[in-house]
């Protein structure tokens, strides 16, 4: 069976391309898992899989469980509303408390970066990380790129835009790692207040003009505008973000050339990308979401999988 380097998927700034290709190679064939009349294989059968989530998700959580579910393993949810850590109880405290009861794998999502390296210091188990603060989210970026693959039968040469709040997205940073190490052109835009400074050093190019990147792009990855921020002043409305940096239907229709586009989701229609635009056939958000599945398939299967299967 596939095996990949690395114990753990923390992010992907340290994987290597090797092991990206792995996880998106055994992605496809759990893909063609989903699409059978009986969507379950049993090679994680008797593994104990913890999600463990800090933070509010709807579908990255039901993505992950899932997976898990269609690999047979036992699934243990864990909300941190409703758990001790409301009464003061410290992360290291909740993790051991869950390790000793003997589970196999730790998915979490924790709203302070870093968190799931840390997490490495106190269990002895596979650990994923669905989410850290603004840092990465690593299973969103293969799930992107998986599909890229799928639509364009290669990553390598693609020029890629990303385009959004790249300041706060741990998915731009995941998609930028993964995306450079795959041989993609990398070019991100936004308003000069959401992007870091020196951006450039991870090998991405910088333009602040939507229409420009269009003109450049393949496949753009257009990131939510998150209302929550508009509160201070990092936006000032969503119609002028969308006027200057919205994916419309006007705008595409005004460039006339092929361009897959892309969303992590939950999207805000009408503000960083139009209805129309969202259920075109160039949008493969939809494909996106069956794949997350499939790519959280394969990286819990190469983790913690002692078998192959068919």
């Amino acid at each position: 069976m596939k095996k990949i380097e690395s114990k753990h998927l923390l992010g992907l700034e340290k994987i290597s391309k090797k092991d990206i290709e792995t996880i998106i190679d055994v992605g496809f064939t759990f893909r063609e898992v989903l699409e059978r009349p009986i969507k379950k294989v049993p090679v994680l059968n008797g593994k104990n899989i913890v999600n463990l989530f800090f933070e509010n998700s709807t579908r990255t959580k039901i993505s992950f469980e899932l997976a898990e579910k269609r690999l047979s393993a036992d699934v243990t949810n864990f909300s941190a509303s409703s758990s001790s850590v409301q009464k003061g109880e410290t992360l290291k405290d909740t993790i051991q408390n869950i390790h000793v009861m003997k589970m196999d794998c730790v998915v979490m999502r924790h709203p302070v970066p870093g968190s799931c390296l840390q997490l490495t210091n106190y269990v002895d188990v596979p650990i994923v990380n669905a989410g850290d603060g603004t840092h990465e989210h690593p299973t969103q970026a293969l799930l992107d790129m998986m599909s890229i693959k799928e639509r364009f039968g290669k990553i390598e040469g693609l020029n890629i835009g990303i385009v959004g709040d790249i300041l706060h997205s741990r998915v731009a940073l995941s998609n930028i790692y993964g995306l450079i190490k795959m041989g993609a052109n990398v070019k991100v835009c936004a308003p000069p207040h959401l992007l870091q400074r020196g951006i450039e050093k991870l090998g991405v190019s910088v333009c602040y003009d939507v229409d420009d990147l269009i003109d450049w792009a393949d496949a753009i990855n257009v990131l939510r505008i998150q209302r929550e921020r508009m509160g201070i002043g990092l936006i000032p409305s969503t119609r002028e973000y969308r006027t200057f940096f919205g994916i419309t239907n006007e705008r595409l229709a005004r460039h006339k050339k092929e361009l897959v586009i892309m969303h992590p989701g939950p999207i805000n229609r009408g503000v960083e990308i139009d209805s129309e635009v969202a259920d075109s056939d160039q949008a493969i958000i939809l494909d996106q979401v069956l794949n997350g599945v499939a790519v959280r398939m394969s990286v819990l299967y190469l983790l913690l999988g002692s078998k192959d299967f068919e």
